[in-house]
């Protein structure tokens, strides 16, 4: 008949359109892949914030006690608690960094 619709074109339409609705999945998986790394970011700094992170000694420097957020810190350091940040601040060969004052955060504990 005509303006019958073949067989063939139903299954290139519905191709077609299987193919869109994998494009919008996929770009919807991105879009949650960026926002859980974003998320994830976030968590990790408030921990940071809420962490103290010591700075070995170095180069005829002493150690530095830092707030975990701090970037003057070079490298990586293990975060450390509050108690252990105490301890390490009470240290005569720690000092505490002048820039993110660590002393402060402990002080409201």
């Amino acid at each position: 008949m005509p303006g019958d619709i073949s067989d063939l074109d139903k299954n290139r339409a519905l191709v077609d359109w299987l193919e869109y609705q994998l494009r919008q999945a996929k770009n919807r998986v991105k879009e949650l892949e960026v926002k859980a790394a974003q998320e994830q970011r976030a968590r990790e700094r408030a921990r940071a914030e809420m962490s103290w992170k010591i700075q070995p000694a170095r180069a005829g420097r002493p150690a530095m006690l830092h707030r975990g957020a701090c970037t003057l810190s070079a490298g990586e350091h293990g975060l450390i608690n509050r108690e252990e940040a105490l301890i390490a601040l009470q240290e005569p060969d720690i000092e505490a960094c002048e820039i993110c004052r660590p002393e402060t955060g402990l002080a409201e504990g």
